[in-house]
């Protein structure tokens, strides 16, 4: 949630601040070099970034064989999303086009997976059908299900099943939806969807606070992490570049400044009451924003895994965290290690 831009801002400054994020969410750092230093504005982002998006699809079109195209087909589609990034920009086409290439790739790549939609969601179910637990994976203010596919990975690697999802307000649905912070309702009806009786949630960002709220309040949570997940909002000094993506996500000024005033776990982290971790990074400071440790002290079940170097999303400290994460939700919710 925390992307720190302006539109004023110089290209290089803006590539710079999004590095770890970028290449957290699995892009070559390399290749992302190469799109981003040839920017001469910020109006180029967008454009830039799909480009190199349909250069993959170009390659997945003539790969020699299924694992190669999906792929090419998952990385346009993390390259698509990274282009919605762009401040100011028209973040729809692209989302759209994440989309595609997201379900393309995973039809090539797992038979098993599957679309689910629902009011207010959408998303990919994936892993065993007979898996041992579930976990929906949450994004945040400007990220979406294409984001995050390392998590799933790791999560998938360790036998459970992930539902990676978009709800109001994000990814495929930011063009018809708008941010609520009401998110257990609709994680309610995804569980509906799902047809399970318990789940995991791991929440990034401004989803670490969807899932937080929705661990108290959705008594079908038996497990839950956050990974920058913010404890409470302050409108007032929250830097502009943040209203504005908040603006944009739910409906106007106005809209954006009583959402910011409901995001509070003050009074709902005593009531999670199941296994809850709780992961920030040290070099994840911004005004306005007051960072997960609260959370982690006031559940009843709380752990606090603090990384010194870690940025927004610690996409730069990787090995610090994610293992454990994974850990933590596949021990929770199947008591295997």
């Amino acid at each position: 949630m925390r992307t720190k831009i302006t539109t004023t801002v110089a290209p290089a400054d803006f590539a710079g601040a999004q590095w770890s994020r970028a290449t957290g969410a699995g892009v070559d750092p390399h290749e992302y070099r190469r799109v981003t230093e040839g920017l001469a504005s910020l109006a180029d982002w967008g454009p830039a970034f799909v480009r190199t998006a349909r250069a993959h699809l170009e390659r997945a079109d003539t790969a020699r064989s299924a694992l190669s195209a999906g792929g090419h087909l998952l990385t346009a589609a993390r390259w698509f999303h990274l282009a919605t990034l762009a401040p100011g920009g028209e973040a729809q086409p692209a989302a759209a086009e994440a989309d595609r290439a997201l379900g393309r790739g995973l039809s090539l790549l797992e038979s098993g997976a599957r679309r689910v939609s629902g009011e207010g969601f959408t998303g990919w179910l994936r892993g065993p059908a007979d898996a041992p637990g579930t976990v929906i994976v949450v994004p945040g203010l400007d990220s979406a299900k294409e984001e995050f596919l390392d998590l799933a990975s790791a999560l998938l690697a360790r036998g459970l099943a992930v539902f990676a999802m978009d709800g109001p307000g994000q990814g495929v649905l930011a063009a018809t939806t708008t941010l609520r912070p009401e998110y257990e309702q609709v994680v309610g009806r995804v569980v509906d969807a799902l047809g399970v009786t318990r789940i995991g949630l791991a929440g990034l960002s401004l989803g670490g606070y969807f899932a937080a709220r929705t661990a108290a309040l959705e008594p079908r949570v038996a497990a839950v992490a956050t990974v920058s997940g913010p404890f409470r909002l302050d409108w007032e000094q929250l830097p502009p570049p943040v209203r504005d993506i908040m603006a944009r996500r739910t409906g106007g000024s106005d809209a954006a400044r009583a959402f910011a005033g409901q995001v509070d776990l003050t009074t709902l982290a005593p009531r999670i009451t199941a296994p809850l971790l709780v992961v920030d990074g040290g070099r994840d400071v911004i005004p306005g924003v007051t960072n997960g440790e609260p959370l982690a002290r006031t559940a009843p079940r709380g752990t606090y895994r603090y990384v010194p170097h870690g940025d927004h999303l610690l996409g730069n400290a990787r090995p610090d965290w994610l293992p454990d994460l994974a850990d933590h939700l596949t021990h929770t919710l199947t008591g295997m290690s």
